[in-house]
């Protein structure tokens, strides 16, 4: 197995022993997502008013990575974090529609301050395809789920939680890059490629779902 592959499963090792969890609060490893909450998960499509309360800044933001080449699936179990061979690699229809979202969020005026991101490829050349640039933090914590067992998930569903929950000053807002799996796991929710959810923190009571913004909602909401 390549030493990537070693050192990936020991980041979920280190999740699952609590090293690798945020400042803000022990994580609850045992917390799991009621089936019958994916059963009653509605979308709800973000308006011009979501994106003027964005200005104000206070929110979560999380937005699903490009569109990628499913063909080429990851090659579980020897993913190498170090090699994108070894990943399902993000297409250039995604970083083009990835370069749209983060042109379309700087239009729209919406503060983006800390961006924590998944370690996997996709995601990498996402972040660095919308906001060239920009400091971002690789976060084992948002590593894709899919490929997990139910005990490997369920420090990263809490510590997803967290960041979701944790508190944001108000004129910014913090941003997480990351999969679709990882919240259908925590909320019952699957968005498409390059939608971005909005999320309102609630420290200690958690968090509340608002709104998205599927990636051809911007020409709408944020017009050139």
């Amino acid at each position: 197995m390549p030493i990537s592959a070693i050192r990936l499963l020991g980041l979920v090792g280190g999740l699952l022993s609590g090293a690798a969890l945020p400042a803000w609060g022990a994580a609850d490893p045992a917390a799991q997502l009621p089936s019958s909450v994916a059963a009653r998960f509605t979308e709800l499509p973000a308006t011009a008013q979501t994106l003027q309360e964005l200005r104000r800044g206070g929110f979560v933001l999380y937005l699903r990575h490009g569109n990628t080449d499913n063909s080429r699936a990851d090659r579980v179990p020897a993913v190498d974090l170090d090699d994108c061979a070894t990943q399902r690699p993000l297409t250039e229809e995604g970083r083009q529609a990835a370069a749209r979202v983060g042109e379309a969020i700087r239009r729209a005026r919406i503060p983006i301050g800390e961006i924590r991101l998944s370690p996997l490829c996709r995601v990498k050349d996402t972040v660095a395809a919308a906001f060239p640039g920009q400091a971002a933090t690789i976060d084992s914590g948002l590593l894709y789920t899919a490929n997990l067992t139910d005990s490997q998930k369920a420090p990263i569903i809490a510590h997803t939680r967290q960041l979701l929950s944790a508190p944001v000053a108000a004129g910014t807002n913090r941003l997480l890059v990351a999969h679709a799996p990882n919240l259908m796991d925590l909320i019952g929710y699957f968005p498409k490629e390059t939608t971005l959810v909005v999320f309102r923190p609630k420290g200690e009571a958690g968090f509340e779902y608002v709104a998205s913004v599927a990636p051809n909602r911007w020409s709408e909401l944020a017009p050139r």
